[in-house]
């Protein structure tokens, strides 16, 4: 049965921004990068993100697939051991800890390893309209912080599906952008706390549209173009020309694996010991955004990831 130091599950930005801190600090780390885990292609969230305007030091911006590679590259080329495989069991209950892959869940476990970082993200809830893999980047997206500044919003109207503060902070960002947002609520008031209501509903910029559920996204040319609404009190049936759409209705952490093995909060998030990767397992490690429900952006992810890649070389040298 095959040993390592650290084990890596997950290859987003989190994943490889560690697994370069421990490969060049010489712990030979071997990352599980998934395969369509959660049914995202390797690399993460990332991969199914257009143009990348926000990373710093790539001024002229590239796309989330190429930024992943990079990272990736830079993974293999300090000696990280990369397979691709998903993780489907894992057993934090002794030492060394024992992982199973999907193909081998019933045998004996795939590998032991002294240290596991979990980085295997979150994924943003879809309501898998008609249309919406057809137009998902080419006109829909879950991040209005990531996507909103792309030119191909600037000056259009959008529309956000939402009514919590989620929902409030991608509109109020995109009325930086936009010629109008729509809001999209399915009830008549919203979740949001008081304070985002009022900045909602005092910005001209923004039209609520109350008792609305989405239909359908329609689109011209291979790009989205208009929304099929209804209003589930009357009934009544129109079109919505906007040029975007953003989700904003929550992501669910990928964190079945470790589920009872490692404290989470409410909504399934690992928590962290502040101001480190720690969980409550010593030896375990969480970094990216299965740890993190406020930011979610690639560049706090890779921070988490180095944060994580330093904890766990500092706990398996005290274990040496």
């Amino acid at each position: 049965m095959a040993h390592s130091k650290v084990v890596i599950i997950g290859s987003g930005p989190a994943g490889h921004t560690a697994a370069i801190y421990l490969a060049r600090a010489e712990m030979q780390p071997v990352m599980f990068e998934g395969m369509l885990a959660n049914g995202i292609a390797a690399g993460g969230q990332l991969t199914t993100t257009t143009e990348i305007e926000n990373f710093p030091g790539f001024p002229e911006g590239l796309t989330g697939s190429t930024l992943m590679d990079r990272m990736r590259e830079q993974s293999v080329k300090f000696g990280t051991t990369i397979h691709t495989e998903t993780v489907a069991k894992l057993d934090l209950s002794s030492r060394p800890f024992k992982l199973w892959t999907e193909f081998n869940e019933d045998g004996e476990p795939t590998m032991t390893a002294d240290a596991v970082i979990i980085a295997t993200g979150a994924s943003a809830k879809r309501l898998h309209l008609p249309g919406e893999e057809e137009y998902w980047q080419s006109g829909i997206s879950a991040c209005a912080v990531c996507d909103g500044a792309i030119p191909m919003f600037r000056n259009k109207p959008l529309a956000v599906i939402g009514g919590g503060d989620s929902a409030a902070e991608e509109a109020l960002f995109l009325t930086k952008y936009g010629c109008k947002v729509y809001v999209i609520v399915r009830r008549d008031q919203l979740r949001a706390s008081n304070i985002m209501q009022k900045r909602l509903l005092n910005n001209d910029k923004i039209e609520m549209v109350w008792n609305t559920v989405t239909k359908e996204a329609k689109g011209q040319n291979g790009l989205l173009s208009s929304l099929t609404v209804e209003n589930v009190k009357t009934g009544e049936v129109k079109e919505l020309e906007v040029s975007g759409l953003f989700y904003a209705i929550g992501h669910t952490p990928a964190t079945q694996i470790v589920k009872g093995q490692v404290d989470m909060d409410e909504a399934g998030y690992i928590k962290t010991v502040p101001g480190t990767s720690r969980t409550s397992v010593e030896g375990v490690f969480a970094a990216g955004d299965v740890q993190d429900n406020v930011y979610r952006q690639a560049i706090t992810s890779a921070g988490t990831g180095c944060m994580a890649g330093l904890d766990a070389e500092r706990y398996v040298s005290e274990l040496e």
